[in-house]
């Protein structure tokens, strides 16, 4: 398989949480074929489906990936960050970033002491964020600021790219995929004309920094049910450990989740629209949170019933998340075959 356009444009977009913007205006001009609302945060909303009486399904995937943000310019013209999100400081070690600056995009590099000038102690301890600093090449503070300025985000600069087995590494990942699915599961459902339902594409904001814009995506478009769509831990990579996360390796389709959270009856009904559809998938229990969009929608006003379905991802959170596209796939399906199989008295109880 082959990366579908618009995933690789959101792929190649930056986006991290509250600096969304970029990101989002590709979401909506690609879908352009639905009313587009957006709310205060910036989430945007596309709806397809003209009859009132009918009920609304949400599908929400998160536009925001982790980043970082610009807190310091010094002297010499290094510059300091904090996370945005949730990092492994490992990662980011010599590697090449992209910080959205006065101009424009401004390259750079996450620099620390180099390995031959640390002390023997030291080099046994992993290192924290605040031991490094970015590079962009200036020759003190005054240059520096000519191309950034404090509160500027960044995000490792990497491209998409194909690997064997028809799978794609980049960063981003998270949760891109999400927003891209739930997007182009609505822009099949408009094709195909047969769905009884109303439905809305959610590309919501700030999800790494607490779940914040599905919260109040949520609350805006008022769903009747909802369903989020994030990714999970793929298990076919050395050191996942099944009997803790359950079985979802690479090529098994969609993960369907169930647990404490999440509706029953719409576990039932994803479950059932992919048998239905001979799609393959597996189940995702969950004892309590699920630490995605699911937990702030289903609580949303009255509470709305909601259901969760994710990608299996390998190296979450770093420039080389790898997804197999035949997942991807197979998760725009369930979604298109989900929302077609909803009748307008379903009853979502519980």
């Amino acid at each position: 398989m082959t990366t579908p356009p618009l995933l690789e444009t959101l792929l190649n977009t930056p986006g991290p949480s509250g600096y969304e913007a970029p990101a989002a205006k590709v979401w909506r001009e690609a879908a352009s074929f639905a009313t587009l609302t957006t709310d205060g945060l910036g989430s945007s909303v596309a709806t397809i489906g003209g009859d009132s009486d009918a009920p609304l399904v949400a599908v929400v995937g998160h536009i925001d990936e982790i980043g970082l943000v610009i807190t310091h310019v010094d002297e010499k013209g290094f510059l300091y960050f904090a996370p945005i999100g949730g990092w492994d400081p490992q990662i980011l070690v010599g590697q090449r970033v992209l910080i959205t600056g006065n101009g424009g995009q401004v390259p750079g590099v996450a620099g620390r002491k180099p390995i031959h000038l640390l002390e023997p102690e030291q080099r046994k301890k992993v290192v924290q964020l605040k031991e490094m600093h970015i590079d962009i090449g200036a020759g003190d503070r005054e240059q520096a600021l000519e191309l950034v300025s404090v509160g500027d985000p960044a995000v490792i600069d990497c491209a998409p790219v194909e690997v064997a087995g028809g799978r794609l590494i980049s960063r981003s990942m998270d949760n891109r995929l999400g927003s891209y699915i739930a997007l182009e599961a609505l822009r099949r459902v408009n094709d195909n004309k047969t769905a009884k339902v109303r439905f809305s594409a959610v590309a919501a904001v700030q999800e790494e920094i607490g779940l914040f814009g599905s919260r109040t995506a949520a609350f805006t478009v008022k769903p009747d049910l909802a369903v989020a769509v994030d990714v999970t831990h793929a298990t076919d990579a050395p050191g996942v450990e099944e009997k803790e996360v359950g079985s979802h390796p690479f090529g098994s389709g969609p993960v369907i989740g169930r647990g404490s959270t999440l509706s029953p009856r719409l576990y039932e009904l994803l479950r059932d629209a992919a048998q239905a559809a001979d799609i393959p998938f597996s189940v995702g229990a969950s004892g309590n949170a699920t630490h995605t969009d699911a937990d702030s929608i289903q609580i949303s006003r009255t509470g709305i019933p909601t259901g969760l379905v994710s990608i299996p991802l390998r190296y979450m959170h770093s420039p080389v998340e790898m997804v197999d596209l035949a997942d991807v796939e197979a998760t725009v399906d369930l979604i298109v075959a989900f929302v077609e199989s909803i009748e307008p008295g379903v009853d979502l109880s519980r």
